[in-house]
């Protein structure tokens, strides 16, 4: 499939919008290395979303007000105009999203912030306790309404055990992306939720 498809709308954003997004990346390793793109012209990650019953993934930028990020974006504006398919993109082989050697541990960084964030989106642990606790007392007030107790009662335990083994890989997994993340410098930080996020180091 050509990057035309992922280059074009992110360009024509890029070019008129403060904020953007990207929309349906396809896999989190596409999204990588469009922020890293969108980073080369002056924008910076804010976050992300995953929508509707297939959790299809929104990536949020904002355009960055550093002096640096500015003259980075004039620099790539000229050196770059437009790419895309057959055509120099930033960071990249020629006419792809593969990065190049030189990149590619900035982009694998996004990628480990993306996932982090992936994490968050898909285990809300508040969410999670409830549906276990809730299902487990749907489950033991059906027996005896029913009497499906040879049913029900194996799935009052087993569906919360699910729900909760579940909750704690999640969380394993996003520790480690953390530790990845601190160990490159990468600083966390409270969001207004109270939810933790991580922002790159001041250059």
């Amino acid at each position: 499939m050509s990057i035309d498809r992922h280059l074009k709308p992110l360009m024509r954003q890029i070019a008129a919008q403060d904020e953007i997004e990207i929309a349906h990346p396809g896999d989190p390793e596409t999204a990588a290395a469009l922020v890293y793109v969108a980073e080369c012209y002056g924008f910076r990650y804010a976050g992300l979303s995953l929508v509707g019953k297939h959790k299809a993934l929104y990536v949020r930028l904002t355009r960055d007000p550093d002096p640096a990020a500015r003259q980075r974006a004039a620099a790539n504006v000229a050196a770059f105009p437009d790419p895309g398919k057959d055509r120099p993109v930033p960071g990249m082989y020629l006419g792809s999203l593969q990065p190049v050697p030189e990149t590619q541990p900035q982009v694998d960084l996004l990628l480990t912030l993306i996932r982090y964030d992936m994490t968050l989106a898909t285990a809300n642990r508040r969410q999670l306790l409830t549906m276990a606790w809730g299902s487990a007392a749907m489950f033991l007030l059906l027996a005896p309404l029913t009497g499906k107790y040879l049913v029900l009662l194996p799935l009052a335990v087993l569906v919360p055990l699910f729900l909760l083994g579940a909750l704690r890989l999640n969380a394993a997994k996003r520790a480690k992306l953390a530790a990845r993340l601190t160990a490159a410098g990468w600083i966390p930080v409270r969001d207004a939720e109270g939810v933790e996020r991580f922002v790159r180091p001041a250059a």
